[in-house]
């Protein structure tokens, strides 16, 4: 019986090579091919002129005022699942997590008016007075110090609410007649991925986070005195913030593109950012815009509040315990993430359309 001759190096070399065709590239490859592909993605290279022809990408939007009014046909169309989504959110926050403090309320109004007696008369002076204390509101400081549960449940609902809203615009956009139930039934499925680009958003923040400590650090410290370290010092600063604009500009983006079904949290903010290469800045003006919409609104609805809210206060005694205000702030609360979730939507929902290859 003859025997088998034993394997020689050669064949030991082509049997292993061909298990490594087998099982696929190796992860050496793998890595290079990603940087290939994310290089043809993105053509700028650093310290390197990019031509104007070549990160140029078209894309179609309405008008700044047109969008908006656009955004809000859009949830008019709806109206009637959009308010009970609204509603249900604003009852559930309320039990949760809470209101803000009507006793702090109560004492700023009382301060300032007892020490703004003769600085503010007549009409124009409660239309001051009623500014000042939205100011005073819109800074938080009426807000009560939650507890580590309410903080969780605060940012539960804020994603359920972001991902139902999500849910109903795209189910409305098919063609479809969704219901608020299904949303709520259905649209929490990707809340893990949301929460982590949502995590990603805040920690792009930090480099604008630290601008604003290290401003009020040089406020507390005169540093500031002098006119060329105080000039460098807004420059660092404006580089910190606009960095941190850089970076959100697409992760607002991303906060979408994870509700995809099967979409992972790095894989959406890469094509989030692969949307937004040369489109970056007027995205960015966009979202501004939208900011500057929501605190119009905000100043609009709640200035009448407070003045009414001071009038019923002087003409009847008993409703100072009415948390007229802490509830107001809770509905334009809800209203507003309702509002800012479907203007990203639809905004992500007109950059989809156009097609442009990426610039």
């Amino acid at each position: 019986m003859a025997k088998k001759n034993p394997p020689t190096k050669k064949r030991i070399s082509k049997s292993v090579s061909s298990s490594q065709q087998a099982k696929g590239p190796t992860k050496l490859k793998r890595m290079s091919q990603r940087t290939k592909a994310f290089l043809s993605r993105r053509p700028h290279r650093t310290l390197r002129r990019t031509r104007r022809r070549d990160y140029v990408r078209s894309l179609q939007l309405p008008g700044y005022i047109a969008f908006t009014f656009y955004v809000i046909a859009t949830l008019r169309h709806r109206w009637r699942t959009m308010l009970t989504l609204t509603a249900v959110f604003v009852i559930i926050t309320g039990l949760l997590v809470g209101i803000a403090s009507q006793d702090i309320y109560q004492m700023l109004t009382q301060t300032l008016q007892e020490t703004s007696t003769n600085i503010f008369t007549g009409g124009w002076g409660e239309i001051s007075k009623a500014g000042l204390l939205f100011v005073a509101i819109a800074s938080g400081n009426i807000g009560t110090d939650m507890t580590e549960a309410q903080q969780i449940y605060a940012i539960l609902l804020f994603l359920m609410l972001w991902l139902s809203t999500v849910w109903l615009l795209r189910a409305q956009l098919a063609g479809k007649a969704p219901r608020f139930r299904d949303a709520l039934y259905n649209a929490g499925s990707p809340i893990v991925p949301t929460l982590l680009v949502a995590i990603a958003f805040i920690v792009q923040l930090v480099p604008a986070a630290l601008a604003i400590v290290a401003y009020n650090a040089a406020l507390s410290t005169n540093f500031l005195t002098n006119g060329v370290v105080a000039m460098a010092f807004f420059l660092v600063l404006l580089t910190l913030c606009l960095l941190s604009l850089y970076w959100v500009t697409s992760t607002f983006i991303a906060l979408v593109v994870v509700t995809l079904p099967g979409m992972y949290p790095w894989q959406a903010l890469r094509t989030a950012g692969d949307m937004v290469i040369g489109r970056r800045v007027r995205i960015l003006f966009r979202l501004l815009w939208m900011a500057f919409i929501v605190a119009v609104t905000w100043a609009l609805v709640m200035l009448p509040v407070i003045l009414f809210t001071s009038w019923l206060q002087a003409t009847f005694v008993w409703s100072a315990n009415i948390p007229i205000i802490p509830l107001a702030l809770l509905i334009m609360g809800t209203t507003s993430s309702v509002f800012i979730a479907s203007y990203v939507y639809l905004l992500y929902r007109k950059i989809v359309d156009d097609d442009a290859s990426p610039a």
